[in-house]
């Protein structure tokens, strides 16, 4: 019988980092949560959603095989309905020049047992009955749509809860990829990740599934004690602003949604310095056409947001950090298990 596994809320024992085989090396994944448009500054709602954005997917889909990356889209249940979405994701994932994971959107993925408010967009806060319902609901879908069984999951709102590693082992899901270290999201009902590593830890002692954080890391003179000062200073916007404006600490997200190049280079410095083995970068799909997003809201801002995929991923390369896909990093953990 298996052991059952930790909660992903729980920051891991040291003894559950991943190991990756010999020869793996340094590798990063750019990770696409692939959603509907919904206005992000009003309350959820289960219908009104649009997906007018899923054709910008087959220019990025280009773009990323132009600069020898193959993409994970974390599809959530509006997108993997969409026959669009079809069309443009399922012939790359077929060629093997892209993957696609899972992405649970609570609010418009069924079963519909439970009413819509802020805490229960957060799938790990949902009943562990419901929270499996829907994820199986969604595995299903994906696994129709685009005829690939998912190895990778990620909570909507980077929701995860005490269930949802016992879940994700029991459906054969080898990867969460929920935990976005260094941040909190309990003023809002939801799971603080502030004291979780960046690094790849196993999740249940018999190793079936493993945590791959979304990466983000401290840069500045005060950078060892990032965690502690942020945990101190909880909501302090301001504070922690004047850290980053003097140099004494900044938080850097591995993303091109509010971060601009010169800092993810630092970022990316930092994450080479801690010796990551695997770096998880990440976007919102709805990024792709201006004003869906707070982060692009015209042209010109969509082709900063491009430029910065470009200067980020040519950087890595220029690191020694190549890209990877979910089916070579959960090979190489096995293997080295």
């Amino acid at each position: 019988m298996h052991a059952a596994a930790r909660s992903i809320l729980d920051p891991p024992p040291a003894a559950a980092r991943v190991r990756f085989a010999d020869g793996f090396g340094a590798r990063f994944l750019l990770t696409v949560d692939t959603e509907e448009e919904f206005d992000w500054n009003a309350p959820l709602t289960r219908t009104g959603h649009r997906l007018d954005h899923v054709t910008r997917l087959a220019k990025f889909q280009q773009f990323c095989e132009g600069i020898g990356v193959a993409p994970v889209y974390l599809v959530d249940w509006p997108v993997a309905n969409s026959s669009a979405a079809q069309d443009i994701i399922g012939p790359a994932v077929a060629a093997g020049r892209a993957e696609v994971g899972l992405q649970l959107h609570p609010w418009v993925n069924p079963p519909h047992r439970e009413d819509i408010n802020p805490a229960n967009s957060f799938p790990g806060n949902l009943p562990r009955a419901l929270e499996r319902d829907k994820l199986l609901a969604l595995k299903d879908r994906v696994e129709r749509t685009f005829a690939t069984a998912p190895l990778i999951y990620r909570a909507g709102r980077y929701g995860a809860g005490p269930h949802t590693a016992e879940l994700l082992a029991e459906a054969g899901i080898a990867v969460d990829s929920s935990v976005r270290a260094r941040f909190s999201y309990a003023a809002e009902g939801g799971p603080d990740y502030t004291a979780h590593p960046i690094t790849p830890y196993w999740l249940d002692d018999a190793r079936r599934v493993f945590e791959l954080p979304l990466t983000t890391t401290f840069w500045g003179l005060l950078r060892n004690h990032g965690t502690r000062i942020y945990r101190a200073t909880g909501d302090g916007a301001p504070l922690r602003g004047l850290f980053a404006r003097t140099g004494l600490l900044e938080r850097i997200a591995l993303t091109p949604e509010g971060v601009n190049l010169g800092e993810a280079v630092r970022g990316i410095d930092m994450a080479i310095d801690e010796q990551l083995d695997v770096l998880v970068l990440s976007f919102h799909s709805p990024s792709l056409v201006p004003g869906n997003t707070p982060y692009v809201h015209d042209e010109t801002g969509l082709d900063r947001l491009y430029d910065w995929w470009r200067g980020v991923c040519g950087y890595l390369l220029q690191r020694g950090v190549r890209p990877t896909s979910v089916a070579q990093i959960v090979a190489a953990a096995r293997a080295a298990r």
